[in-house]
């Protein structure tokens, strides 16, 4: 790869890490181009992304970003998996490891936090973006029929009193 081609692979590599919620690093050796290919899938189910970096590459990109913990993330052969919701990524790679022992997670980054092993696998039990933007919206609406069935109640009641006199004045 020429100098042009570098620097247009870190400014590439500089988007993904400023766009992305979070991206995962993680060892690939040993993954037949097969398995790749499923691990590019499950994260294209999720909405996430995989890329297989040079790590000099990406500690250029990092700029300083993490320091020398996010340095120690890059070493053999990595792939990175990145999407713009920060548990998308986690949860399809850390599913595709649970399956395949020759993917080892190692960490991530998350804005300026260096996960470890561990907090990738805390991150991806969390719930997506969508799950928490339906459960937000389920309570929403909860309180709105809450607040209809509360606004129509004292008519309901009004309606039963003046049914109850009718039934009086016609006894």
């Amino acid at each position: 790869m020429d100098r042009a081609g570098k620097a247009e692979a870190i400014k590439t590599l500089e988007g993904v890490i400023a766009d992305s919620g979070s991206v995962v690093v993680a060892r690939y050796t040993g993954l037949t181009v097969a398995e790749m290919t499923q691990f590019r899938g499950m994260l294209r189910e999720q909405g996430a992304t995989a890329k297989v970096v040079k790590n000099r590459l990406f500690k250029k990109a990092l700029d300083g970003k993490g320091g020398d913990a996010a340095n120690a993330l890059f070493a053999d052969q990595t792939v990175i998996a990145y999407a713009e919701d920060p548990v998308a990524s986690a949860k399809a790679a850390s599913e595709f490891a649970k399956e395949n022992e020759k993917l080892v997670i190692v960490g991530g980054l998350m804005g300026e936090e260096v996960l470890d092993s561990a907090g990738v696998e805390a991150l991806s039990k969390m719930p997506s973006r969508e799950e928490l933007i339906a459960s937000v919206v389920a309570r929403l609406m909860g309180q709105a029929s809450q607040i209809a069935q509360r606004i129509n109640a004292p008519g309901q009641q009004l309606a039963g009193a003046i049914n109850a006199i009718g039934e009086q004045a016609a006894a």
